[in-house]
C-alpha cells in the first residue's frame, strides 16, 4: 500500500473515493513523513505495544503505527472513512477499525479484550473542538495508560504545560499535570496538513504518572474547586468559590483556609499551584 504520508498518495485516495471533508468532524489529514516519524519516536511505539488511535482519518498515521506496534485499534467516527480505511490498511493484519464516537466507547473493556488489561498507548491527531473532553475522559475513566501522544492546536498544547500566573494557565493545565507529565515534542505548521488548518499545531506527549504528584483526599472536590476558581478568573478566590453553586463553602471558610496556607484573602485562583489547590481542598474538606 502506498505511504499516505506522501501528499500525492493522500490526494489520490481522496479523489478515488470522492471524499468530502466534514467541517463538523474537524478533519485535517497529516501529510508529512517527518512529522509522522517524530510522533512514532515520541510515543516510543514498539512491538510490545497495543495502541489506541483516535480519529485515524484515511489511515495515514495508522500505517505508521501498524508497522511499529503489535496491535492497533483505530476508532473513527465518520462512516464515510470506513471503506477507505479498509482499502488503505488492507496490508495489515494487526489493525482493528471501529466506527464509533470515542466518547461513547468503553475503552476499559477494549483494553481488557485487546491487551489483557495492561496499559496501552494512545496516539491521535485530534480535532481541536474535542481535545479536552477526550483527554479528560481517558484520564478520569481510569483507563490503563502509559502515555497519550497527540497532535493538538498549538495554544492548547501550551496551555497543558503552563504554570501558575500565566494567561494560558487554567483548569486544563492543572488537570493534565495532575494525571501526567506534559512535554511538547514538535511544533507543526499548517502546511503539513490537507486541508490546511488556520492555526499552528503541536505534538504533545502526556506520560501518565503512576501516582499523582500531590496528595489529595478527594479528587472530585479538588477539581470542582479548580473549575469554580477559573470560571470567574477576574474574581478573588474567596468570591469565586463562595459564589459557586454546588461547592457549599462559605467565603469565611475560604478566607480561613487561605490564612492557614499563608495566602492573602485577595489571592486569585490563577496564582495557585496544583499543590496549593490540593492543600486548599484538603483543608476545606477537613472543616
Amino acid at each position: 500500500m502506498a505511504n499516505l504520508g506522501i501528499p500525492q498518495n493522500t490526494i489520490e485516495v481522496l479523489q478515488k473515493y470522492k471524499f468530502n471533508f466534514q467541517k463538523k468532524f474537524g478533519q485535517n489529514f497529516l501529510i508529512d513523513p517527518n512529522v509522522l516519524n517524530k510522533i512514532m519516536d515520541s510515543a516510543e511505539i514498539t512491538k510490545e505495544d497495543c495502541v489506541l488511535e483516535i480519529g485515524p482519518g484515511i489511515g495515514t498515521m495508522t500505517q505508521y503505527l501498524a508497522e511499529r506496534a503489535r496491535e492497533v485499534v483505530a476508532v473513527e467516527i465518520d462512516k464515510a472513512l470506513i471503506p477507505i480505511l479498509e482499502d488503505t490498511l488492507s496490508a495489515y493484519d494487526n489493525v482493528t477499525v471501529i466506527n464509533e464516537d470515542i466518547l461513547k466507547v468503553d475503552i476499559n473493556r477494549l483494553v481488557e479484550e485487546k491487551n489483557g488489561g495492561n496499559p496501552i498507548k494512545v496516539v491521535a491527531n485530534l480535532p481541536y473542538y474535542i481535545t479536552t473532553p477526550i483527554i479528560m475522559g481517558l484520564f478520569e475513566s481510569g483507563v490503563p495508560l502509559k502515555s497519550i501522544t497527540i497532535m493538538v492546536q498549538k495554544e492548547v498544547a501550551d496551555r497543558m504545560q503552563e504554570g501558575p500566573g500565566t494567561k494560558e494557565y487554567g483548569a486544563l493545565s492543572l488537570a493534565v499535570q495532575y494525571y501526567a507529565e506534559p512535554k511538547v515534542v514538535a511544533n507543526v505548521p499548517p502546511n503539513c496538513f490537507i486541508p490546511r488548518p488556520n492555526v499552528g499545531s503541536a505534538v504533545i506527549r502526556l506520560t501518565r504518572y503512576e501516582q499523582p504528584p500531590v496528595q489529595v483526599q478527594d479528587e472530585k472536590h479538588m477539581f470542582a474547586l479548580i473549575r469554580a476558581s477559573f470560571n470567574q478568573r477576574r474574581k478573588t478566590l474567596m468570591n469565586g468559590l463562595g459564589n459557586a453553586g454546588g461547592l457549599q463553602v462559605s467565603k469565611e471558610q475560604v478566607a480561613a483556609a487561605l490564612e492557614q496556607m499563608g495566602l492573602p484573602a485577595t489571592v486569585r485562583g490563577e496564582t495557585l499551584s496544583l499543590e496549593q489547590f490540593a492543600q486548599l481542598s484538603n483543608i476545606l474538606l477537613s472543616k
